[in-house]
């Protein structure tokens, strides 16, 4: 009977978003404890999105070819800590950049990789993804919840220190990821140009590039918006972690949903329900209720988005195209989106503030929604 490696793909899952969750709510106030301004902070950001435009297509390939995920996924993680410490070595603008961008080329290459090899493990029980994938948001909430309150205790370069401790922890969950088996033969190969050519795969990775760059201003200024609203360190770290626990819930729940309504339906209505939510942060950051709220939301605008969005990348690229579907959903949804959404968020928040950032944020989300409404569906 073949045997899920739950825990030793649970425990990657836990480190890699948990350094997501050092970075994404706090890499910002550090730049700025640097005195970078908007732009420049926005700048430095990017890299974490720009090099998956092209870097997990690059990996992906090479993957598919010789048929050892892991083994790359283990390499990449090697490099990427080691790469790290280049910002202990200086902190102007142009060594951070190169030191941001040389770590993002490796760092980029393992989620897709584990993405697919998760999936090959669970073969036809790909529904119990959520279930292993929770515990990246359980290292998320722990070290959003954590570092806020030690940053509120401690100097922000701190956070250099956490960021190395995960990255090690990603080396030694990764070393023992076993390879899978891709469960496909070589007879069932479709050519990748045909399956992108499908209009419901093009309406998914327009809308997958809107929601990323919908979520651009989020992921770069959402803690810098509440701390210069009067929030402390510590409960802007909670709210990020109050989105991320409702997650968790959803993961464990998404199978029964995903069965009654299908993928295309909850991403559908992720996508309006974005919309909605950032135009709440963006207009009434100062109500701790409504603030509440549109943290909750973040369950359906990151989970049961992501769930069903990735349920319908790896029911449409099947057999040799599954390293490079999961890497090609990367590149155009965080790599082009991101990128698109922490320039313009650096941008706009420089000229007319934090309520117009996040509306235009709200307005990707729209714009999402309405392509996925139109085209995202198969033809009967």
């Amino acid at each position: 009977m073949h045997t899920i490696p739950y825990w030793r793909l649970s425990g990657f899952y836990f480190f890699y978003f948990a350094f997501v969750g050092a970075m994404a709510p706090y890499w910002a106030l550090y730049l700025r404890s640097l005195e970078f301004n908007a732009f420049q902070i926005g700048v430095l950001m990017a890299p974490l999105h720009v090099m998956r435009m092209f870097a997990p297509n690059l990996w992906g390939h090479i993957a598919d070819r010789t048929g050892k995920r892991v083994a790359i996924v283990q390499f990449a993680a090697v490099v990427s800590l080691v790469s790290f410490l280049g910002v202990f070595m200086g902190t102007g603008f142009w060594w951070m950049l190169a030191v941001m961008s040389f770590i993002s080329f490796f760092w980029s290459a393992s989620l897709p990789l584990v993405e697919a090899t998760t999936l090959s493990h669970l073969r036809d029980r790909a529904d119990r993804y959520g279930n292993i994938r929770l515990w990246g948001s359980v290292g998320f909430i722990v070290v959003v919840v954590g570092l806020g309150w030690l940053l509120d205790h401690t100097e922000v370069r701190a956070l250099l220190w956490v960021v190395l401790g995960l990255l090690v922890g990603i080396v030694l969950f990764a070393r023992f990821i076993p390879e899978a088996e891709i469960g496909h033969l070589e007879t069932e190969h479709t050519p990748l140009g045909a399956v992108l050519r499908r209009p419901e795969v093009m309406a998914l990775m327009a809308a997958a590039i809107l929601m990323a760059a919908a979520h651009g201003p989020y992921y770069t200024f959402f803690t810098i918006y509440l701390v210069d609203t009067g929030y402390s360190k510590s409960l802007a770290g909670w709210l990020w972690a109050l989105g991320v626990i409702c997650e968790v819930g959803v993961f464990l729940v998404m199978p029964r949903v995903l069965k009654h309504l299908g993928n295309e339906t909850v991403v559908l209505i992720t996508l309006i329900t974005a919309a909605v939510r950032f135009v709440l942060i963006g207009w009434w950051v100062d109500s701790m209720p409504v603030l509440l709220f549109a943290q909750l939301l973040h369950a359906l605008t990151f989970a049961a988005y992501h769930a069903a969005a990735i349920g319908l990348i790896h029911r449409y690229f099947r057999g040799r195209n599954q390293a490079r579907g999961q890497a090609l959903y990367n590149s155009l949804a965080f790599g082009i989106g991101g990128t698109a959404g922490t320039l313009y968020a650096g941008a706009v928040w420089q000229q007319w503030g934090g309520a117009f950032t996040f509306t235009t944020a709200a307005v990707c989300a729209a714009a999402a929604a309405l392509v996925f409404f139109i085209k995202g569906r198969p033809a009967p």
